[in-house]
């Protein structure tokens, strides 16, 4: 989500990966356009660079993060159903199958 993030907010701004390496050198982190360009296809990516490349880009770390639709927000978004991995029933998937003698929910029971 990140590499799409930060892609799509360059283009968003018209800026290339040259101009966003050249803002982040200026202030001091010796980044080039090979790197960002890594870092859009994610690759590489220097998480100790966000907040730098939120700066240059405008927007915060949520949004880069890909947990707020809102390039300005700090908030994450609150997460839906859709969002959210389904949960494991009944265990399987990390403890396996239920001993004998422990509650099944009605919903296992069925499948």
């Amino acid at each position: 989500m990140c590499a799409q993030r930060l892609r799509g907010r360059r283009l968003a701004l018209g800026l290339t990966q040259h101009e966003v390496a050249v803002r982040l050198q200026r202030r001091g982190n010796p980044t080039t356009n090979r790197t960002l360009s890594a870092m859009e296809h994610g690759h590489g990516l220097d998480l100790g660079l966000l907040p730098e490349l939120a700066d240059v880009l405008g927007c915060t770390v949520t949004y880069l993060l890909g947990l707020t639709h809102d390039p300005s927000a700090w908030q994450p978004d609150p997460a839906t159903p859709a969002d959210q991995p389904p949960l494991p029933v009944n265990g399987a998937g990390i403890l396996g199958p239920t001993p004998a003698g422990f509650a099944v929910s009605s919903e296992a029971r069925t499948r």
